[in-house]
């Protein structure tokens, strides 16, 4: 399972988060996605060395990076004095890059940080680069494509549902299942939103093929999720954390989320796109 959640966690790094930069609308992040691939190359390198001081320092260098692009949520937010639903989404996936940073950086240290062990801590990266950084982002984003009562609770259900399961780590296992729950129906929305208006917005095939197979995965990949969440809080039988990593992790880092993003990525750059923007939001 290492090797695996290592792969996923570097794909999240090299390709998902700076992709995902690009779509955000955000000034700032531009720039900052301009110098990525240096901090996420030395953090992707961080995970395959002991863990020790040169591990330490390497996965620092890439929490530095999450902390910057942090810095740029509290600037959105005072340039745009907005807390609109698909506002509230990238503002999400700005922040929580930060919380996988600084997980990195303990369990390359060998610190159980706030009691979690090192386990917990190497499976809290992946977690938030996909369900908080990519799944806020493309909640966003569809968001803007289909502004429906669906898509405005998408983008609120996503980043709820990724707080209430970081607040689950600290409280038991019955919020944790909360949030799992929160976070389905939200990435749930979010597939029925990108079928209704971002895959009918391309043009071409391939996008819509890509929009069509991120929404589709999470069908299966969150049902996974609610299993295992469950499991835990009941004590019934549910999936291990080798085969969650298998299915639900590679499904959601592959099926989705870079899917989704390239998708967006292309009906960007699309001529006369209807791709939205973030750049702005009112009040």
């Amino acid at each position: 399972m290492d090797v695996l959640v290592r792969l996923v966690v570097a794909l999240g790094m090299l390709a998902v988060v700076p992709t995902g930069l690009a779509l955000t609308g955000e000034p700032g992040a531009a720039r900052l996605r301009g110098i990525w691939w240096l901090p996420a190359t030395l953090g992707a390198v961080s995970m395959w060395l002991p863990r020790g001081p040169a591990a330490t320092a390497l996965a620092a260098c890439y929490a530095a990076a999450t902390l910057a692009l942090a810095l740029l949520a509290p600037r959105r937010l005072l340039r745009t004095r907005s807390l609109a639903p698909r506002e509230v989404a990238v503002l999400t996936a700005l922040a929580t890059p930060a919380v996988a940073g600084v997980a990195l950086v303990a369990e390359r240290h060998g610190t159980e940080l706030f009691g979690f062990s090192l386990r917990m801590l190497s499976l809290t990266v992946p977690h938030f680069h996909f369900a908080g950084f990519a799944a806020a982002l493309v909640a966003g984003l569809a968001c803007g494509a289909a502004d429906s009562p669906a898509a405005r609770c998408a983008a609120l259900g996503v980043p709820a549902g990724t707080l209430l399961v970081l607040a689950g780590y600290f409280t038991g296992e019955w919020v944790e299942f909360a949030g799992a729950a929160v976070l389905t129906c939200g990435l749930w929305l979010v597939g029925l939103a990108t079928l209704r208006g971002a895959r009918a917005a391309a043009a071409d095939r391939t996008t819509r093929t890509l929009f069509a197979v991120s929404a589709a995965v999470l069908v299966a990949t969150m049902l996974l999720a609610l299993s295992w969440a469950l499991g835990e809080a009941t004590g019934l039988p549910h999936p291990t954390l080798t085969w969650m990593a298998a299915t639900h992790g590679v499904g959601n880092a592959l099926g989705f989320a870079l899917c989704a993003l390239l998708a967006w990525r292309r009906l960007a750059a699309a001529p006369a796109t209807a791709a939205p923007s973030l750049t702005e939001e009112p009040a």
